[in-house]
């Protein structure tokens, strides 16, 4: 399941036409005249260039600083640069980059698989999901139950130490992130071995577990063991950390609706997304996924017209009274970490989902 592109959304009918898919269409329209769905190719190369060469100085850095612990401000910049290279994965997986849907995917799996360490198919099949489904229960995997719950009839759920861990889950939130990057390859490394459909399987595993290796061996062989371990320690906590502090703003607090939900699909993405404000600093930053609602309405569109395309959105929400969010970066944290622990005191008696009771079935 590939990430939804823009055309592939749903058309008016030529009789009867759906007031919603009709808002829409004009919503597309207005975006497509102010030509924000041109490819920015020329952006994504140079972004990438500049990428590579600081990774490249960061492993001279390695090379010149030697048995230093020094060593460890070399790994956290290889987990920022690794970061970096996935939100281009990321906008090649959303076919935002090449014309070509072919050079699009591979781009998106040779940075997935080759520099981040993660399964480009995996990532496909879940992230493909998330957008179609956006903080739906069962239907959007990440807001699947795993350490941390998100909706209160999981959290409910939980029983014996586990229902005291998520009880406080908010205050664990930002220290397990520093866990996520190992969580992200682990996954990936089940399901390349695992019976699932892989596409291009004996292609992305060779690369994968090479990527996964290469580390650990360049740490072990050039630094004392202690320095090694801790060297990996870092470069996987910041990466993971980085991840994860980029994504979280983006759904997490929103509405979660219930699995049967209704919800058309210019309101689900709507609804269901938070902006970050901060300019063209937080695009870089996090990569254009502070712009999240513009995102899940064209997620082929190039990082560099998602802030033009704001205007249009915002104006949009506000000729047909949809909700428009959007905060600062720190007030998206407190938001997340408050709606955890809201999440969280459910944890081990029964508990209604406040959205169902009070919507009842969109």
């Amino acid at each position: 399941m590939s990430p939804t592109s823009t055309a592939e959304r749903p058309k008016a009918r030529a009789i009867q036409p759906n007031p919603v898919v009709q808002s829409y269409s004009e919503l597309l329209k207005s975006v497509k005249a102010a030509g924000l769905l041109e490819r920015r190719t020329g952006f994504y190369i140079w972004v990438f260039v500049a990428l590579v060469l600081l990774m490249a100085g960061t492993w001279l850095g390695f090379a010149l600083i030697g048995d230093s612990w020094y060593q460890l401000l070399i790994a956290a910049a290889v987990g920022i640069l690794c970061t970096q290279l996935s939100f281009l994965a990321h906008e090649a997986g959303h076919k935002q980059i090449f014309a070509s849907r072919r050079a699009n995917d591979w781009s998106a799996r040779l940075l997935a698989t080759g520099v981040a360490g993660i399964s480009y198919s995996w990532w496909e099949q879940k992230h493909g999901a998330h957008h179609n489904h956006p903080n739906v229960i069962s239907k959007d995997p990440d807001i699947r139950n795993n350490a941390l719950v998100f909706h209160e009839d999981a959290a409910a759920e939980r029983k014996g130490r586990l229902a005291f861990l998520t009880k406080k889950q908010g205050w664990f939130f930002f220290p397990l992130l520093t866990l996520l990057g190992l969580s992200l390859q682990f996954d990936s490394l089940r399901f390349v071995f695992g019976k699932q459909n892989v596409r291009h399987r004996w292609v992305e595993t060779p690369i994968l577990v090479a990527r996964l290796a290469s580390l650990p061996v360049l740490a072990f062989t050039f630094l004392p063991i202690g320095m090694a371990f801790a060297f990996l320690g870092v470069q996987i906590m910041v990466y993971g950390f980085y991840m994860g502090a980029s994504f979280a703003p983006n759904h997490k607090g929103m509405p979660v609706l219930p699995k049967d939900s209704r919800v058309d699909f210019l309101n689900r993405q709507i609804l269901t997304s938070r902006n970050i404000s901060g300019g063209l600093f937080m695009d870089f930053l996090l990569g254009g996924l502070n712009r999240q609602v513009e995102h899940h309405l064209f997620p082929d569109m190039a990082r560099p017209h998602l802030f033009k395309a704001t205007k249009i959105v915002r104006e949009f929400c506000a000729k047909h009274s949809i909700s428009y969010t959007e905060t600062t970066l720190m007030q998206s944290y407190g938001i997340v970490v408050r709606y955890l622990n809201e999440v969280g005191l459910a944890a081990g008696r029964g508990f209604d989902c406040p959205v169902a009771s009070t919507h009842g079935r969109f």
